[in-house]
């Protein structure tokens, strides 16, 4: 073939796969973005998308919050929750360059009250083993530390407690996500550093790359102006809700950010560290980001690109999509949901902040956009998320009318009603404190003493369980609560297990175990 045919054969060939794989354009994404606010029922939506190191989409769509009406825009500041473990991550991998810390360093030797469950695993936990949800303790186990609310839990008392939760699978053998171990994560770094966690982010990761508006907590922030209100379903209908702080587990998600200051986080990563108008600068080395971006972690599960391999590195969820290597994370808080996921081989980066906590709402926006980068047609991301949303929400509903008809059915019982008497007083977790249950006028009321979030009354289910119904109804969190009596038909434990499927795994009811307190 001559030269001048071969080339023209290849523009014709590359044309046609250009044509094949045109992005989403700007006014498409915002069609996109203003159909997924009203399918989800998200009040405001931040959308960022960066291609061959550019940042070209960023907006906001609707409202910063219900009761204000102010828009949202490029600026306006989220929450971004779990997205903040990947500036841990990245923050240790500096250290790592700098020789003060090794991945596989022992925590015992950096935090000398570092204690897990099981002796062994506590001598060879590594900084590694903080990064990668393999401790071998539950889904979102401690939780109830730091969520909803952190109460009067110090960081002291956080790490002291860690040894009290037990496990429910061998060390290094299985994948169960975990905040706890990233707030140690923290500390570690603060220890080698001579920084707080906090300091260290802003002065060594975000000043650096002009993250300006950003803050590594929100009480942080240098205003409050345009930051948005955390909302979500309370009795079917779409409300603000209080903001979650968390503050003594800032290293697991308490980072506030922006579109234009995340995409500069963004541009950093997808450029192996460096960063500058010449990438001139590195914030760390090739070798440390290669660290974080190597699986460590399996995990099973499926995904809508018949990914061939997911996993877990340090601070970022791993895989294939179809055929690229993807790093993303999601990010949660009371009332506020974000995505950050990034296909370096495409250059392209895709940000996606949300006012409301509708997971859907983000996967139909970001996985449209990727459709339109690989080259898929007629998939109707935002009909199948929310047909599968509505298809959960169906099968919870089920489960927990189903209950509260049960209770209705008992109340008009008068022979199997139990005396409340014997259910009355102090008990207490080892992690957890104490909780007390009182009769108010014929009815149980269970309160927290270290998460006042966690307080409402009590209704008898059937034999030795009640029902707590939380009072504050944007936790969607009720629980049972299961009894243990002892001769004399008083109760002396107490145990609790979350009703709705879809209730939180930060409310971790199924590793608390209370006694009645001797001294109440």
């Amino acid at each position: 073939m001559k030269p001048k045919l071969l080339f023209l054969c290849f523009l014709v060939f590359s044309a046609a796969t250009f044509s094949a794989r045109a992005q989403l354009s700007s006014r498409q994404i915002d069609s996109l973005s203003e159909k997924v606010l009203k399918t989800f029922d998200v009040p405001g939506i931040a959308v960022a998308v960066i291609k061959d190191g550019k940042l070209i989409h960023s907006k906001g769509y609707g409202l910063r919050s219900l009761k204000t009406k102010e828009p949202v825009n490029e600026h306006t500041l989220f929450g971004i929750a779990s997205n903040s473990k990947a500036f841990t991550a990245a923050a240790l991998g500096m250290m790592v360059d700098e020789g003060k810390l090794s991945w596989d360093d022992k925590v015992v030797d950096l935090i000398p009250d570092f204690k897990l469950y099981n002796p062994y695993v506590t001598q060879e936990f590594t900084v590694r083993d903080l990064l990668t949800h393999r401790s071998g303790l539950g889904l979102g186990a401690g939780d109830l530390m730091i969520w909803p609310d952190s109460g009067s839990v110090t960081k002291t008392e956080l790490i002291h407690n860690l040894h009290y939760l037990k496990p429910v699978s061998a060390f290094r053998t299985k994948y169960d996500y975990d905040n706890l171990l990233y707030v140690v994560a923290g500390e570690v770094l603060a220890k080698v550093s001579g920084m707080s966690w906090e300091d260290f982010i802003e002065k060594r990761i975000m000043q650096p790359l002009g993250m300006s508006e950003s803050a590594a907590a929100y009480l942080r922030l240098k205003s409050d102006k345009n930051t948005i209100d955390a909302h979500a379903p309370v009795n079917g209908k779409v409300e603000v809700i209080g903001k979650n702080f968390t503050q003594i587990a800032n290293a697991a998600g308490g980072i506030w950010s922006n579109l234009e200051d995340m995409s500069k986080w963004a541009i950093m990563q997808m450029n192996n560290g460096k960063y500058g108008s010449q990438q001139e600068k590195s914030l760390f080395s090739e070798k440390a980001h290669r660290e974080m971006w190597s699986p460590q972690t399996i995990i099973r599960g499926s995904s809508p690109y018949n990914t061939h391999f997911s996993s877990y590195g340090l601070g970022w969820f791993l895989s294939d999509v179809k055929g690229y290597f993807q790093a993303t994370h999601t990010g949660g808080l009371g009332g506020i949901v974000t995505q950050v996921t990034l296909i370096p081989e495409l250059k392209l980066g895709i940000i996606v902040l949300t006012n409301q906590q509708s997971g859907a709402a983000f996967n139909a926006v970001t996985n449209s956009i990727k459709d339109s980068y690989f080259g898929i047609k007629g998939k109707d991301r935002i009909g199948q998320y929310r047909e599968n949303e509505l298809k959960n929400q169906r099968e919870a509903d089920q489960i927990t009318n189903k209950v509260w008809a049960d209770i209705a059915a008992a109340q008009k019982k008068t022979k199997d009603k139990p005396d409340l008497n014997n259910y009355t007083g102090t008990f207490a977790d080892p992690w957890f404190g104490k909780v007390t249950i009182t009769d108010k006028n014929g009815v149980l009321w269970f309160q927290s003493v270290k998460s006042p979030k966690l307080c409402g009354t009590l209704s008898f289910y059937k034999g030795n369980t009640f029902i707590a119904k939380w009072k504050d109804r944007s936790m969607d969190a009720d629980a049972y609560l299961l009894f243990s009596l002892d001769k004399d038909g008083k109760a002396w434990g107490l145990k609790m297990e979350a009703i709705s499927p879809l209730t939180d795994f930060s409310y971790d009811f199924q590793d608390l175990d209370f006694t009645r307190s001797e001294k109440e």
